[in-house]
């Protein structure tokens, strides 16, 4: 039976945020940095590597450790952590990784014959002179790396920019020569930071962080995460290095500006920074984001949706789902965990996930998992307060009488199912306390067709949701 596509599309114990994803032989590879479940800082883990066959976006095989964090010569005792890489493929052939370490301003690269295999260091961007990219004075610093090889020339396009800091002036790209290092030409701005944007079309969605480079016909595709944090904004260009006009936003993890289904402004999912980029698959375009678990920012996982171009070449913001795109619904039969939900949210609204501790607090609910980073356990719904809501889309409903539960906690009250956020309960599922995970079922008749499922939860204390079955 061929395995089902959903969100996150890794196993919900992989945490692999900053997802590039690109085809090679007939594979879907994704390379991200990798977080660690309760994770205290972002990318705490070695750079690991997933693929799927490009017809099955449900069947990804782990490759395993690619690159450590101590394989580079600057950080041998592993005090420093592998951000976001990217990877290219240059004229010899060979698979070339970008990145940066997380308190240094140079770009690291290493080298692999194969898209998948163990990476050795190869050394750092420079300029003639051997002076390293971001250590000449008057450098910017360089992050998050992207790079896309035309020919003999890689174009790398790097830059981190906080609100209100002059020093940073946006994204830039940098071009490199044939042996990967050597700057042939020296960083150009293609996307303005905020103090820079007035006039310039990307006024409130200005270049902070996460740039993605992508080439669709003859046009060029900058993806990178706008001041806003949450959303994947994107600009486009004719040429490489110039030129780049604001399109729009693709995804935002939370869901702003979508308003198909709830109001635009209305958030349905913790959001925080998101990275990623578009790939054509099979020949459809996906775009890969990531969303945050655990109740903080250092616990990411992939997600990705199915993207459409207009004629013009725009991409129409596409809202979060279970399944990876609203024309592909998931079978209304059979049981379902509860990580899948690509709606999150309670009576108290917030955009973010919280850094400073309203989540210890035990505000919001939360998708988190038992055990400890590598226990290959299945993630779930905790916390779940009086009001709060998992949302799940979408499903090909036909027949389905019956819905069960499986929740546990320090809890008495109801989960209400409905086909709409705000709509009104098409059944109710009893819950009562219990210290393991119990089954509760309800004899409620789903409307036919494909449908969203919304369960809220009503009543006393915490409740933890691990699934939910259609019958």
């Amino acid at each position: 039976m061929k395995k089902i596509r959903v969100n996150p599309y890794l196993p919900s114990w992989e945490y692999i945020p900053d997802g590039e994803p690109y085809v090679f032989n007939n594979r879907v590879y994704v390379y991200g940095s990798h977080d660690r479940f309760n994770g205290y800082v972002f990318c705490l883990n070695d750079y690991v590597c997933w693929s799927a066959p490009v017809d099955n976006l449900g069947d990804w095989r782990y490759e395993g450790v690619i690159y450590k964090k101590t394989d580079d010569p600057l950080n041998p005792d592993g005090r420093m952590c592998l951000y976001a890489p990217d990877v290219t493929v240059g004229p010899d052939g060979r698979y070339y990784l970008y990145y940066v370490l997380d308190k240094v301003p140079v770009v690291s690269v290493a080298v692999c014959a194969t898209p998948a295999g163990k990476y050795e260091f190869y050394g750092y961007v420079h300029y003639p002179d051997g002076t390293r990219l971001g250590e000449r004075e008057g450098d910017q610093p360089q992050f998050d790396p992207a790079v896309l090889t035309e020919g003999e020339k890689t174009y790398l396009y790097t830059g981190f920019c906080g609100k209100g800091d002059r020093s940073r002036k946006g994204a830039m790209v940098t071009v490199l020569g044939p042996d990967m290092l050597t700057v042939l030409e020296e960083p150009v701005i293609v996307a303005p930071s905020e103090p820079y944007s007035q006039g310039s079309g990307y006024e409130g969605h200005e270049f902070f962080e996460a740039p993605s480079i992508r080439k669709k016909g003859d046009t060029y595709y900058l993806i990178y995460s706008s001041l806003v944090m949450h959303e994947l904004c994107y600009a486009t260009s004719p040429e490489p290095t110039r030129g780049f006009k604001y399109q729009g936003v693709i995804v935002s993890n939370c869901d702003l500006h979508i308003d198909s289904y709830k109001p635009a402004e209305k958030p349905m999912y913790y959001g925080g920074n998101n990275h990623g980029s578009i790939v054509e698959i099979n020949g459809e375009w996906y775009v890969f984001y990531h969303r945050h678990t655990n109740g903080t920012a250092f616990s990411r996982q992939g997600c990705l949706e199915k993207i459409k171009f207009t004629a013009d070449g725009r991409i129409p913001q596409v809202e979060m789902t279970s399944c990876g795109s609203i024309e592909e619904p998931l079978p209304g039969k059979g049981e379902y965990p509860a990580y899948l939900a690509c709606n999150l949210f309670c009576k108290d609204e917030s955009i973010y996930t919280d850094w400073t501790g309203s989540w210890m607090n035990n505000q919001f609910p939360k998708i988190t998992q038992d055990g400890k980073d590598g226990d290959e356990e299945i993630g779930y719904i905790a916390n779940m307060k009086d009001s709060a809501t998992a949302g799940f889309k979408y499903f090909a409903c036909r027949g389905v009488k019956t819905v069960k539960i499986k929740v546990r906690g320090y809890c008495s009250g109801e989960f209400q199912v409905k086909t709409a956020w705000d709509g009104e309960p098409l059944g109710r599922i009893k819950v009562e306390f219990s210290n393991i995970w119990q089954e509760y079922a309800a004899e409620i008749a789903l409307p036919d067709g494909v449908q969203a499922l919304y369960f809220t939860y009503r009543g006393n204390g915490s409740a933890s949701l691990a699934s939910f079955t259609l019958e």
